[in-house]
This record gives C-alpha cells, sequence and structure tokens, in this order.
C-alpha cells in the first residue's frame, strides 16, 4: 500500500518509511525537506494522491502552547481537509503516553513546564477523533534516545534532579516498528499505547545513561523535581497493562550507543515525540 509518512525525515520517520519499504510497501518520506508543509498545505493534494494511509510522526517547532496549539491544529485540519480529499483510509499519528495527564495541571508544577505542549497535542487527537477518517493514535513512552536531554534539561552544573518517578522507555527503532504495525492494520478508531519491556524509576534511568557514556555528573532522587516543570507521579509517565511492548532493553541498547552515538534532538521531552521525530 501507498503510506505517507509526515515528517519522514526525522528520527521516527526516517525509520518508519525504512521499515515500511523493507515489507514492500511504497513509503513515502513528507516533509518540508520534500517540499512537503502541513502548515501552509505545499504539496499535500500531490504527496497524497493514491495514498491509502498518511502517518503523522511530525512535531511542533516549539513546545511553547501557543506554537505548538497553532502548529498541531493547522497541520491536522490541513492532512484531514487533503487526505479526504485524497480518499485516504487510515490516519495514523505518534503521540505521547500520558498526554491527559500531563496536560492537567497540578498545584506544585514549577513556573515553566510544558504543560501547554500537552494541551495542544490532546487538541490534535480531538481533531483527529471527530474527523471522518478512520483513525489510530499511538502513544509511545519516551525514547531510550532522549535520556541525556533529560539529564541536561535537569542539570545545575554538575547535579542532576529528577523525580524518582516510574518510566517505561523505549528504543527509537521499536517505536517505528510499532507505528508500522498499526499503519498497515486495519484502524482501531483509538488509541494504542505503547512501551518498553522495562520500568525505571527517572533517577535510575538517567543515572544509567550518563554511567554508560562516562558523563561524571551525580544524578539526585528529588521528588519535587518534576518532569520537565510537570508534577508526576508513578502512573504519569508509564502505559496501562495492555500495552504492546518493543523488544529493546535499555542496557543492549546503551551498549550499541556507546559504539556509535545515537543522533537524537536535545530538547525533546518526548515524542515521540514527538518528534524532531
Amino acid at each position: 500500500m501507498k503510506v505517507i509518512v509526515i515528517g519522514g525525515t526525522g528520527l521516527i520517520g526516517s525509520k518508519l518509511v525504512s521499515k515500511l519499504r523493507e515489507h514492500g510497501h511504497d513509503a513515502v518520506p513528507a516533509s518540508p525537506n520534500t517540499g512537503v508543509n502541513t502548515i501552509t498545505g505545499e504539496g499535500l493534494a500531490e504527496v497524497l494522491k493514491g495514498a491509502s494511509v498518511v502517518v503523522d510522526v511530525s512535531n511542533s517547532p516549539s513546545f511553547e502552547e501557543t506554537v505548538a496549539m497553532n502548529f498541531f491544529n493547522t497541520a491536522t485540519r490541513n492532512l484531514i481537509q487533503y487526505g479526504k480529499a485524497a480518499g485516504v483510509q487510515h490516519y495514523v499519528a505518534l503521540s505521547v503516553v500520558g498526554t491527559d495527564r500531563l496536560a492537567t495541571p497540578r498545584p506544585s508544577d514549577g513556573e515553566k513546564t510544558i504543560r501547554g505542549y500537552f494541551r495542544a497535542k490532546l487538541a490534535q487527537e480531538k481533531l483527529i477523533q471527530e474527523s471522518s477518517i478512520p483513525f489510530s493514535i499511538v502513544h509511545a513512552t519516551q525514547f531510550f534516545e532522549f535520556v541525556k536531554s533529560i539529564a541536561d534539561t535537569s542539570s545545575d552544573g554538575t547535579t542532576v534532579r529528577v523525580a524518582p518517578v516510574l518510566i517505561q522507555p523505549m528504543a527509537a527503532d521499536d517505536v517505528a516498528s510499532a507505528v508500522g504495525r498499526v499503519a498497515v492494520g486495519a484502524p482501531v478508531n483509538g488509541i494504542v499505547e505503547v512501551g518498553g519491556p522495562q520500568q525505571f524509576r527517572i533517577d535510575e534511568f538517567v543515572r544509567l545513561g550518563l554511567a554508560a557514556h562516562n558523563d561524571p555528573r551525580k544524578v539526585i532522587a528529588d521528588p519535587a523535581a518534576g518532569y520537565f516543570g510537570v508534577e508526576v507521579d508513578d502512573r504519569t509517565l508509564v502505559p496501562g497493562k495492555d500495552a504492546r511492548l518493543g523488544e529493546t532493553r535499555f542496557e543492549a541498547w546503551l551498549a550499541q550507543s556507546v559504539k556509535q552515538p545515537a543522533n537524537a534532538s536535545p530538547s525533546s521531552p518526548a515524542s515521540a515525540s514527538v518528534a524532531s521525530r
């Protein structure tokens, strides 16, 4: 089948295109680099012609709420409009496990948080759910590739302070595989959760990641640290019991990443992710 991958030149998108092609599908990467712009609509009619599936793994250029809301609302409305005209039969979007929980403010949130970004992701999901195109929304957990960015965002000199809550991260390669399986399957008209095969406390996850790369920073478990300014608990960042799990274990990924450093965005909190994806 012909599958259009919006954001197809990013971290997840490029892997997804390769995997779909390996299985005999006509996977087409679509991004501003390839002449397709979901904000202006440029190139959408042409690239979607004859497509059975559109997969959106693109991401906002900023986590600031106004920018993110404008990006996801505009891009999604354009994809729905042009997708309907082209006869697309399955709309797949990559989002984040816990998006609804991460969008809801809590009293102890920091001054600067990513709550607004997740409100924008919820708006994106709502538009997709209310369109007439059959859909599947994939909620993925944090990527292994962003362990250093979590540390960098939480660093104060040589100290990294993170909340010791549960996280169930996964390899970007497994995210791409999961999205690919959903894309070539029947629309679920709902949400599919995917995560890694192991759970960690965030401080343990970051500590292991830094140690593998001989990073001397000290990781402190601080319940007040939050997650990118957001108050979180043991359920915020982990999927439910019915989640589909990837196969790559963190220690195996770390061993490989030491040999060949991962090419990841230094600032993404998720996605997957939303991105950059």
